[in-house]
């Protein structure tokens, strides 16, 4: 069943077109990898989608509403939209269980017994159970990522956004990060993520785009994208990416 449409989007930032008509289909239980170079505007895409950035153009269609409508219910739309950043976006005055619970409570109106109880659920899930009591500069950065990733569960999301979730982690915490991402997916989680991590993409997803200067060069099935890619850019960029 059909989550996700979007429609020829644009995004220009003054003179410079970032997003130059991409269109997307997104079915619950896709996992979805955005690959390309840096700046070809991956993670301006997933930004236009819960709107962080406002689109110049085109159609995105959420559950059915239009999200580019000035009338469309974009609050209630992104709380459904769960976003894990690669930067953590944790509040560093607040403890990881506290973290977790704070958007449940103030947006989804839980009380604090119910919002405690599904953060600690959450927060199991990623291992992270043992330092609710942290405060997020005593956690290394993939501990971290559990956390943000913990407290975008705990919205209860119908899509998560996953913008470059490891790259700014040491390489040994890349993998902690990854299994989360590969259990979730494995739960049936929609998702999408933009990421350089070749092999996740390649075994873990079961759709992978490629953009490049804006548009969507190719996409395909992992098999279909590393094993047989049609374009002349696709190529070169795998090549270029996977002998690194």
């Amino acid at each position: 069943m059909e989550i996700l449409k979007i429609e020829n989007l644009e995004k220009t930032f003054g003179n410079n077109e970032v997003l130059k008509g991409i269109s997307l289909d997104v079915n619950m239980g896709d996992v979805i990898s955005i690959i390309g170079a840096s700046g070809s505007g991956k993670s301006t895409f997933l930004r236009c989608i819960n709107q962080l950035e406002e689109p110049t153009g085109g159609h995105i269609y959420f559950k059915g509403e239009d999200l580019t409508n000035p009338k469309a219910n974009l609050k209630a739309a992104r709380t459904k939209m769960a976003m894990v950043f690669q930067n953590f976006n944790l509040y560093n005055n607040l403890n990881v269980l506290e973290n977790c619970t704070l958007a449940p409570i103030k947006v989804l109106k839980k009380s604090r017994d119910e919002a405690e109880k599904a953060a600690r659920e959450n927060l199991k899930k990623v291992g992270m159970d043992p330092y609710e009591k942290a405060l997020p500069s005593h956690l290394s950065g993939g501990q971290k990522q559990r956390v943000a990733i913990a407290r975008a569960l705990s919205m209860e999301p119908d899509i998560m956004l996953f913008d470059e979730p490891t790259s700014a982690l040491d390489p040994e915490m890349v993998e902690e990060v990854l299994n989360i991402m590969i259990d979730l997916a494995k739960s049936g989680m929609t998702m999408l993520v933009v990421t350089h991590e070749m092999h996740f993409a390649r075994d873990v997803s079961n759709r992978v785009i490629f953009v490049d200067k804006g548009l969507i060069e190719e996409e395909g099935s992992p098999e279909e994208i590393f094993n047989n890619p049609k374009k002349e850019r696709t190529k070169e960029f795998l090549h270029k990416i996977l002998l690194v």
